[in-house]
């Protein structure tokens, strides 16, 4: 077969942004069996395989590439569920970037191959073409509780139940899929999709119950007693930070959390065709420059807002969204103020009316090498606004760690967990995702559920 050797990757098809800008629907349409032909013919397929070195789920991805080249689309299904049980979900939002196509050989001279676009293609290919098969599994009779039903504890459950375990996964909210339902915007990450992903794993045994708050409901503690013989926390990092400036309780301002949660969980990105459960302005800021600042800046000029800014205290260098997010956002009119920090929002009646900002200039580098930004005397002005959005991070609701003696935890909220088993200080109880690490990527959530999921194999089969 020959190979491509072309520099540039197979383009995706994309929507014209000043369309897209105007709805939900998913920005990149995906490719077609020829583009994907193609763009996998781009594969140099390395003895050495370092594309698998930056994937955290160990996916063999010379090998279902492979499969794509040849147009044996099952068979590279295949290959890929043999480590990642979403592939969907992860084709359209792990960071390849600095992962698997980080490391590929061909972006050393060029473009890498477009590793994630082909696992994206092939996902959706067979949602749209396999038949159900039904898979068979020899139950153990141990019992193993999954806290929360994002990407750790879903990926957690799908690796136990194959082991022969029942799984129950405790979901806080109404709706299985965590951050993958209430925090990424439709048009990025397709809500029938994240559910499609999940009723695979439901396929398998695994019982999902949801509006069970872990903390409240029922103690990891009384969980135990009911009988599971380990627990897996895998609730995420959901409790939103702010800036502590003044005019942050005015009418207006959100947390990105919030934000993203009534349009994706309460269906505003069905506005106009039904009530909108959220106030978005003609004017807003949104305060951070991460993917979740770039998810909500894009969603409020979806939603009808006339002027969206993203205000960040840095410069373009150090913005830490992905390439491909701030890229999309610049073509869809949201405007970058940058090197400018808020010290307050001003408002009139109990309603925001502008977000005052203090100019910045980097200073010297700090103990990352990132510079970092200094105040210009002076230089404060205020940017008139009607709607402001806090995109500054979150950190883990304390209610697991409040109500579990005996589990450690860092200052700052995050589990405590042996880094190779996932397993915190107390006996039986593993944690991964976001609620050990901070808020960080689905890959890497997946990651810590696989690795908890083989250590709990090993605790309860000894």
């Amino acid at each position: 077969m020959d190979k491509n050797m072309s520099m540039t990757k197979v383009a995706m098809p994309e929507q014209e942004p000043n369309v897209r800008n105007k709805n939900f629907s998913e920005v990149a349409l995906g490719y077609t069996k020829e583009m994907a032909m193609e763009e996998a013919r781009r594969c140099l397929n390395c003895k050495h395989k370092p594309c698998m070195t930056g994937c955290p789920v160990n996916v063999p991805i010379p090998g279902f590439i492979e499969k794509v080249a040849e147009g044996d689309f099952d068979a590279a299904y295949e290959i890929i569920t043999s480590e990642n049980a979403l592939p969907a979900i992860c084709g359209r939002v792990c960071p390849q970037e600095n992962q698997c196509e980080g490391k590929c050989v061909r972006g050393i001279k060029g473009e890498p191959v477009a590793i994630g676009r082909l696992e994206r293609f092939v996902a959706d290919y067979h949602m749209a073409n396999a038949k159900p098969v039904e898979t068979k599994i020899e139950k153990n009779g141990k019992r193993v509780a999954i806290v929360g039903s994002g990407p750790s504890g879903i990926t957690c459950a799908g690796e136990l139940i194959k082991k022969g375990y029942d799984v129950t996964v405790f979901e806080a909210l109404h709706k299985a899929g965590g951050v993958l339902s209430y925090g990424i915007p439709e048009f990025r990450l397709p809500k029938d999709l994240v559910a499609k992903e999940i009723e695979t794993v439901e396929k398998l045994g695994v019982d999902i119950e949801t509006n069970v708050i872990v903390g409240r409901s029922v103690t990891i503690d009384e969980l135990m007693e009911q009988g599971y013989g380990a627990v897996f926390v895998g609730s995420g990092a959901g409790l939103p930070r702010f800036l502590n400036i003044p005019g942050e309780n005015l009418l207006g301002v959100y947390s990105a959390n919030e934000f993203l949660t009534r349009v994706n969980l309460m269906k505003a990105y069905k506005f106009p065709d039904t009530p909108t459960p959220i106030k978005v302005g003609k004017k807003v800021a949104v305060v951070g420059a991460g993917n979740v600042a770039m998810d909500a800046a894009r969603t409020a000029k979806r939603l009808g807002a006339e002027e969206v800014y993203i205000v960040y205290r840095r410069s373009e260098e150090e913005l830490p969204a992905r390439k491909e997010e701030v890229h999309h956002a610049k073509e869809e009119g949201i405007i970058f103020k940058l090197l400018n920090n808020p010290c307050a929002i001003h408002g009139e009646d109990g309603w925001v009316t502008g977000i005052e900002v203090v100019k910045q200039e980097l200073g010297e580098p700090d103990a990352s090498g990132r510079r970092s930004p200094v105040p210009v005397e002076g230089s404060n002005y205020v940017i008139d606004v009607d709607t402001v959005v806090i995109a500054i991070g979150q950190s883990p609701n304390p209610l697991i760690r409040q109500t579990t003696p005996g589990l450690d935890t860092q200052k700052w909220g995050g589990i405590i967990v042996e880094e190779d088993t996932m397993k915190t200080s107390k006996d039986g109880v593993y944690a991964g995702g976001d609620t050990v690490t901070g808020a960080a990527t689905v890959i890497l959530a997946m990651g810590a559920g696989k690795k908890a999921a083989k250590a709990i194999d090993e605790y309860l089969s000894k």
